[in-house]
């Protein structure tokens, strides 16, 4: 069965409709602006150069959410949300719906946005 992926508003309405948004970037990203709502468990953390592995992303949502918990799960772009629903299929959470344009949108070839995010469509954002 393959997952569900859906649009930065079609995400909002299924908050609405009482799923977690679950927002895996660094804890510096979240910092600067978020899906109002959203909760942060980030797939990477900030690092001293470079953002690093966090090995405790799935301990983290297994102690924080029943495995049958409706999760909108969304990032930047697309790509680390993408990992993350992997991981969480594979640990056995069984309602996770992949948000696949992110909080700024995913890109092009040359860096131009080809569906805009959470952010870029105007949806309510939190600091």
């Amino acid at each position: 069965m393959s997952r569900r992926k859906v649009s930065p508003s079609e995400a909002l309405a299924l908050v609405h409709e009482g799923y977690t948004y679950v927002d895996v970037r660094t804890e510096s990203e979240f910092a600067d602006g978020h899906p109002a709502g959203a909760i942060n468990v980030p797939w990477l953390k900030d690092g001293p150069i470079d953002p690093e592995p966090n090995e405790a992303f799935l301990e983290t949502m297994t102690a924080s959410f029943d495995r049958s918990a409706r999760l909108v799960v969304g990032c930047k772009a697309g790509a680390r949300s993408a990992k993350a629903c992997d991981a969480l299929e594979a640990a056995g959470f069984t309602a996770v719906v992949e948000q696949r344009a992110g909080f700024d949108g995913t890109r092009g070839t040359f860096g131009e946005i080809v569906e805009p995010g959470w952010k870029r469509c105007g949806l309510p954002v939190a600091t």
